[in-house]
């Protein structure tokens, strides 16, 4: 919501208009609806069966006690990396493979600028299979209740950070020091170049794989 209230004014305000990536993009009415519509049907139709089987599969159970600090930062990063990693792989894939990206991934594509609406204008295929490693690793690292939920949540913000136009101040990469966590900057390069940073958050596998790319680049 705090981006879709920033792609409103900013054609009005020129100080928020300053933080966008690609300055000369506009996110109209029907472009956001267009969105909208489309990952609602994704979800009315997929997510939400899917999500159904998995609630009678492993019923939500919470312990009495909370996580400690320290496990729990330390699983909620192991996930990040986790689910990072499996991602730049499905992502390289899906890019190098004419069959895999023409069939599947050739739809987020569709806008090379980015807003946070586009975070979830996908297919049905890659919409459950990176849901399905989101879902899947807090199981695989052992992670309490609580720790699964908050890693859900931050994932997808971070998801929807990465996708949202704008290289604002409090960005989560400006957080983290050397480059090593790309955002909002590094997955937009990615919509516009096509042939690089295909990692989501950190820029590790981008660098091992020569595959990074910078706007100074």
């Amino acid at each position: 919501m705090p981006f879709l209230v920033l792609d409103i004014l900013s054609p009005r305000l020129a100080w928020i208009r300053s933080f966008k990536i690609q300055q000369k993009s506009h996110v109209s009415w029907t472009l956001m609806w267009n969105c909208l519509a489309h990952s609602l049907y994704i979800h009315v139709m997929y997510i939400f069966p899917v999500t159904v089987l998995h609630w009678y599969w492993r019923p939500a159970s919470f312990t009495a006690e909370a996580p400690e600090m320290l496990r729990f930062i330390w699983d909620i990063v192991s996930c990040l990396l986790l689910f990072d990693f499996q991602y730049f792989i499905w992502h390289l894939l899906h890019h190098k493979v004419p069959w895999l990206y023409r069939t599947f991934h050739k739809v987020h594509h569709k806008h090379t600028s980015t807003f946070a609406l586009t975070t979830e204008y996908s297919g049905a295929w890659e919409t459950l299979s990176l849901g399905f490693f989101a879902a899947v690793n807090p199981v695989l690292l052992g992670c309490h209740p609580l720790t699964e939920m908050c890693f859900f949540v931050l994932n997808i913000w971070l998801s929807v950070e990465d996708h949202c136009g704008y290289d604002l101040p409090w960005s989560t990469h400006r957080l983290m020091p050397f480059g090593l966590y790309g955002g909002a900057p590094h997955h937009d390069l990615h919509h516009l170049k096509f042939k690089s940073n295909y990692a989501p958050y950190f820029t590790h596998w981008d660098r091992l794989f020569g595959t990074l790319h910078k706007n100074s680049d």
